[in-house]
């Protein structure tokens, strides 16, 4: 697996984990985002390994779940380094 992969399910782990598999649904997470409920599944899909499709989070997105939950995004980076 490539780094660069490696990256983006650490991303997806992280975000599914600690503020999707939480929220009262898929749904009111996306909506409480300002995202597509389709990503928020993506993000999931890629967090439990349940697709081969690579999903590559666009850095707007990830800026916009990350201003939700109140944390910047250099705060996110070094979340999911540790």
């Amino acid at each position: 697996m490539d780094e660069e992969n490696e990256v983006n399910i650490a991303i997806c782990q992280y975000i599914y984990t600690n503020w999707v598999s939480k929220a009262k649904s898929q749904r009111d997470f996306a909506s409480k985002c300002d995202i597509e409920e389709s990503t928020v599944r993506k993000i999931k899909n890629i967090a439990l390994g349940t697709v081969k499709t690579e999903y590559n989070m666009s850095i707007k997105t990830l800026a916009k779940i990350c201003r939700k939950k109140e944390i910047t995004l250099e705060e996110f980076f070094r979340e999911i380094n540790k």
